[in-house]
C-alpha cells in the first residue's frame, strides 16, 4: 500500500469505529452485532491469509510505534507466522462468538475484545490506529449491560416484531 492509500483506509477505519462507538451508546444489539461481525470477519482473513500468504505479515513490522512489537515480529513471529496468526484468528472467531452469546460468555467475549483491540494499537497504523482504540470503547460501552439472551434470539425477536408490522400495515 502506498502512504495514501494507507491514510485512507486509516480515515475509513477510523469513521467506522466513530460508527461502532455511537451505535454501542445508542443501540447496544447494533454494536454487539457489528463487534461480532468485526472479529468474524478478522478471523476469516485471518485464517486464509495464514494459510496462503503469510508473509504479508512482516509488512507491519515497519509501522509498529513498540520497537518490542517490531523485534517481535521480525524475529520468533517470522519464523513461524502461520502458528501465531491462526492462534490470533482463533482467538478472534471466540471473540466473536462469546459476544454473541448471553451472561457471563458475553462480558468475557467484550473483555477479550477490548483487550485485543488495545493490545494490537502499538502497531500504529498497520493495525489502523486509533480505530482500534476507539472500537476498544464501544466494547467498554457494551460491557455495562447484562445480556439476558443471545444475539441471534434478539435478532428472531426483531425479524418477528418487523413480520407483524409489515403483515399489520398491509
Amino acid at each position: 500500500m502506498t502512504e495514501t492509500e494507507m491514510r485512507i483506509a486509516q480515515l475509513i477505519s477510523t469513521g467506522v469505529a466513530c460508527l461502532m462507538l455511537v451505535v454501542s451508546w445508542r443501540w447496544r444489539p447494533l454494536g454487539r452485532f457489528a463487534l461480532v461481525a468485526l472479529f468474524a470477519w478478522a478471523a476469516e482473513v485471518n485464517f486464509r491469509t495464514a494459510l496462503t500468504a503469510p508473509e504479508v505479515y512482516l509488512e507491519y513490522a515497519p509501522l509498529a510505534w513498540s520497537s518490542w512489537y517490531r523485534d517481535f515480529i521480525l524475529g520468533p513471529f517470522a519464523r513461524h507466522i502461520p502458528l501465531f496468526v491462526t492462534a490470533i484468528a482463533a482467538s478472534q472467531a471466540a471473540i466473536a462468538v462469546c459476544v454473541s452469546l448471553s451472561g457471563r460468555a458475553a462480558s468475557l467475549g467484550l473483555l477479550g475484545a477490548m483487550v485485543f483491540l488495545v493490545a494490537i494499537a502499538p502497531l500504529g497504523v498497520g493495525s489502523g490506529f486509533p480505530a482500534t482504540v476507539i472500537m476498544a470503547l464501544a466494547a467498554w460501552k457494551l460491557l455495562d449491560a447484562r445480556y439476558a439472551t443471545t444475539l441471534w434470539h434478539e435478532a428472531a425477536q426483531w425479524l418477528r416484531i418487523a413480520a407483524a408490522r409489515v403483515t399489520v400495515t398491509h
